[in-house]
């Protein structure tokens, strides 16, 4: 019975762990002739048969969770009329917002936005809590990208490496840290090739209450998959215009 119980409760932190490391996409559809929500549209994103959805609501607001982090296409479907191919880049731990949407009969119009932003700063999650985030671009064109560690010590400057190649977070305890693979708990990130790794985050404090038994600093990490590539292609190819 004991065997029973101790294998349920692993079972139950690694789905706990794993639903961590997704993220959401918010924003506001409306019906550009009237000006008024697009309510009951429609919105969702297949990833190769797989589908998230949600349904605006009567202010048009409409929010997409337990999305794996990624670059998507977002599609809108309202009025016997469909809206695609619309990018969002979502990220772990957070929400990818986009905007306010004005639908036409297949146009799509965006408000008009202007974004300034330092490429070395923290970047916001849930819009108030600084994390440092790389994405799978920026850990290939870091310097140190062929050694995790240092790649993870480069992320913050309260992350330090001691003489014998340990991380350590604000002063806290050697060893006193938690690294998450795919939301699976280890002790260390070995010896992890950069080039798999999609998505890195690096949290120093503040920790979400999933990550509270660590007194130190928290490291979470995504792999690569074949839809990761798959989905970059196919946006990159949306951005240049051959699809």
């Amino acid at each position: 019975m004991k065997k029973i119980i101790t294998i349920a409760a692993l079972c139950i932190a690694t789905v706990s762990f794993g639903q961590g490391n997704t993220g959401e996409v918010i924003g506001t559809v409306l019906d550009k002739a009237t000006n008024e929500s697009a309510y009951n549209a429609h919105i969702y994103i297949d990833d190769n048969g797989r589908k998230y959805n949600a349904r605006a609501d009567e202010d048009g607001r409409f929010r997409i969770s337990g999305i794996p982090a990624g670059t998507y296409l977002v599609n809108i479907r309202y009025k016997e009329d469909t809206l695609t191919n619309l990018l969002a880049e979502v990220p772990m731990d957070g929400f990818f917002q986009m905007g306010t949407i004005l639908f036409e009969s297949g146009v799509l119009d965006l408000a008009i936005m202007d974004a300034v932003y330092d490429r070395n700063a923290l970047k916001l999650i849930d819009g108030n809590l600084p994390v440092a985030t790389l994405t799978a671009e920026e850990i290939e064109r870091s310097p140190v990208k062929t050694d995790v560690k240092a790649l993870i010590n480069s992320m913050s400057s309260d992350v330090r490496m001691t003489n014998d190649g340990e991380l350590v977070f604000r002063g806290a305890r050697k060893g006193d840290m938690l690294y998450l693979m795919d939301g699976v708990k280890t002790e260390s990130i070995g010896n992890v090739p950069s080039c798999s790794i999609g998505r890195l985050m690096v949290y120093t404090g503040g920790l979400p209450a999933k990550y509270g038994d660590t007194m130190g600093g928290v490291v979470v990490m995504e792999s690569k998959s074949y839809f990761d590539l798959h989905r970059k292609w196919v946006s990159s190819q949306l951005k240049e215009g051959k699809m």
